[in-house]
């Protein structure tokens, strides 16, 4: 799942980063809300982490622009601004929590589950093709039966092929969805990735899944 922090301090940023992306999240971080805005519109997120003072564009311009296009991406405020009057000011404006700073990370990453889980975006939570079993909740994944021991990133790199199956990634695409819109897409990680994803997902099965087109990316789809 992918997480957007749109954080100006870039201590703060990099912290959530970090814990999140321990949790099994695929995290970007914008440090000012006009990049952070055009993140959230062109870009496709499960949830938005934003805080209220930022550079160029604040908090609460960049919520009420998200909700009238019609983006229903769920929205946590993380704020120092901890006034009874700013909490439900950002309620009223769409968002679906607000935590204010200091916080512990465990009550902030708690609250993403929570929000996850009842939003509608999350109904699916089992990702599935042919005997290929991901369940996005409980973050286990199963082929013919069997338990199939995935690291985080391999895990992020299945979900998102299975989400849009049939269609061809890029490299470049792979490497923002997964490892951050930061990742040096000149490297041969995205490969290595795929290669060890093979050997748990494909190898042992005659059907094979996960398909190259050679000069553009990588595709799963039950057709070879």
């Amino acid at each position: 799942m992918r997480i957007l922090i749109i954080e100006d301090e870039h201590k703060a940023a990099n912290y959530l980063k970090k814990g999140l992306t321990e949790n099994g999240f695929s995290v970007d971080i914008a440090n000012d809300g006009e990049d952070g805005l055009h993140l959230a519109v062109t870009e496709q997120y499960d949830l938005i982490i934003l805080d209220v003072m930022l550079p160029i564009k604040g908090g609460w311009a960049i919520i009420q622009e998200l909700r009238e296009a019609g983006k229903d991406v769920p929205v946590i405020f993380l704020s120092a601004r901890d006034s009874v009057h700013d909490r439900v000011h950002g309620l009223e404006l769409g968002a679906d929590d607000y935590l204010v700073k200091p916080y512990a990370f465990s009550e902030l990453l708690a609250r993403i589950r929570i929000i996850l889980r009842r939003h509608p975006l999350q109904q699916t939570e089992l990702l599935k093709m042919a005997d290929l079993e991901l369940d996005l909740v409980r973050h286990k994944a199963r082929r013919g039966g069997q338990t199939l021991d995935l690291t985080v990133k391999e895990f992020q790199l299945l979900a998102l092929m299975l989400r849009r199956r049939g269609e061809v990634l890029s490299r470049t695409t792979i490497s923002e969805q997964v490892w951050g819109i930061n990742f040096d897409s000149d490297t041969n990680v995205v490969d290595v990735a795929i290669r060890r994803l093979r050997k748990k997902v494909d190898d042992p099965f005659a059907l094979k899944l996960i398909h190259t087109i050679r000069g553009v990316g990588y595709v799963i789809d039950e057709a070879a």
